[in-house]
């Protein structure tokens, strides 16, 4: 695919860089000439020096022949126009644009017809519901939900009191709880694993399961603590923080809201019914005390400074609070703070490159999720009738080295797949695969699936 985009910083650059690496062809636009050198130095595509609402600029990188434009600058406006622009130039093309502003989100004022868009990503948005996700699986690095809720992925560290450390994957079918683990991160690489793998402690491992049966895998096999939170602190008032409040309020929980910004604490406390609102500092161990930081269960950075939100849930969990989430939205930043033992992690940029993978794939691809570190991703997919993978037991099918079929959903029943489970058309597929076996996926699975 040809691909145009519209910013070269933090989220423009990543999606350039996995596009590229996915052998697409990609033309990154930016105004700033700092981006573009950047760009030029790490990554093997084309850069043009310029502003992205610029029709001449865009008729030069090749808008007429392009299939999709992705404009995500840090401004709502240029991404709007710019897609506006793309829709006079190239009607057939995909237009995506990152929008911040809720005014812009309200479809009484725009729609997307009106704005000339196919897809608006809202990272803000996605990253309060990945903070929810957390919430309600307690002891959860990471949460993905499939099929309206139905199915969840989880990501969870394995400890010491894990029942199933040095345990052959082939004996959780001897396990009353009905999972499967789908993948492993160990010692930094993630795989998927085989029936032979065992589980160790300090595993990141993944596993599915129904939605209804996670708090009894995760009790009862995983040792994991499954007491609601009812009492949560959020440091940073910006719109992430504000939005999660009001959610959480609604939820019965506890919230007290930190914010530095006097002006913006009194029109919190007018906004926000039952939420305590305090001016002051996250990283003041004085106030954090006073505040008695050592009841809450969940302690959430959410400012706009990455290195403020680290040492705030440092220092949180050093006075005694249960959980912390800290926003990182720094590429490089990511394998550090999690050596320091900050998990879990949130990042807008994920929900950026969830929404530009899921166009990408074609076909009936329902959703895409890359997991820890982008090295292996989660696909929704609907199985068609004239699928190879239909009506024949999984055994065999001959999934590729690398990927794996974690569920199937038909109808009203979720299934774990096992060798004999035999797939029909109609239902979803929930699939797992490093990125390096996608192009064998892919040969397993093009057109018949219509998968990429």
């Amino acid at each position: 695919m040809k691909i145009l985009i519209v910013g070269a910083g933090e989220v423009g650059f990543y999606i350039a860089k996995r596009l590229s690496e996915e052998k697409h062809d990609v033309i990154l636009i930016d105004k700033e000439a700092s981006k573009i050198k950047r760009v030029n130095e790490n990554l093997d595509v084309k850069a043009l020096l310029g502003q992205g609402t610029s029709p001449r600029l865009l008729q030069e990188a090749g808008i007429v022949g392009a299939d999709m434009l992705v404009a995500v600058t840090d401004s709502d406006e240029v991404n709007l126009v710019a897609c506006m622009i793309a829709r006079k130039l190239n009607p057939v093309m995909t237009k995506v644009a990152r929008v911040r502003n809720d005014e812009y989100l309200d479809p009484n004022l725009f729609d997307r017809e009106l704005l000339g868009l196919d897809h608006i990503i809202s990272p803000e948005h996605v990253l309060v519901r990945t903070i929810l996700d957390l919430i309600e699986v307690p002891g959860a690095s990471e949460v993905v939900e499939f099929v309206q809720g139905r199915v969840k992925l989880i990501g969870l560290n394995v400890s010491k009191y894990s029942a199933l450390r040095g345990t052959p994957l082939s004996s959780f079918q001897n396990l009353k709880s009905n999972f499967l683990v789908g993948a492993v991160v160990r010692g930094g690489r993630l795989f998927i694993p085989r029936g032979q793998d065992t589980i160790r402690q300090g595993d990141l491992v993944y596993l599915v399961a129904k939605a209804e049966e996670v708090s009894n895998v995760l009790a009862d096999v995983f040792k994991v603590s499954q007491e609601p939170v009812a009492r949560v602190l959020i440091v940073g008032a910006g719109q992430a923080g504000t939005e999660l409040a009001k959610l959480l309020e609604k939820k019965k929980i506890a919230v007290k809201l930190f914010e530095k910004n006097p002006e913006k604490c009194s029109r919190l406390a007018e906004m926000l019914e039952k939420t305590v609102v305090i001016n002051g500092d996250g990283t003041d161990q004085e106030l954090l005390l006073e505040e008695n930081i050592g009841e809450m269960d969940l302690v959430v950075a959410l400012t706009e400074d990455e290195e403020n939100n680290v040492f705030v849930s440092l220092l949180a969990k050093a006075l005694g609070a249960k959980r912390t989430i800290t926003r990182i939205s720094k590429i490089g930043y990511l394998p550090i703070v999690l050596t320091l033992g900050i998990d879990p992690v949130v990042n807008t940029r994920l929900s950026a490159v969830r929404a530009i993978l899921q166009n990408i794939r074609k076909g009936r691809v329902i959703s895409v999720a890359p997991l820890k570190g982008e090295h292996a991703e989660a696909i929704e997919a609907e199985a068609l009738e004239t699928s190879d993978i239909v009506n024949v037991p999984l055994s065999r099918v001959g999934f590729p080295k690398g990927a794996i079929l974690a569920t199937v959903v038909r109808g009203e029943e979720v299934i774990i797949p096992k060798g004999d489970t035999v797939v029909v058309p109609g239902d979803r597929l929930i699939m797992l695969a490093l990125r390096d076996a996608l192009p064998r996926l892919e040969k397993l699975l093009t057109v018949k699936l219509e998968y990429f």
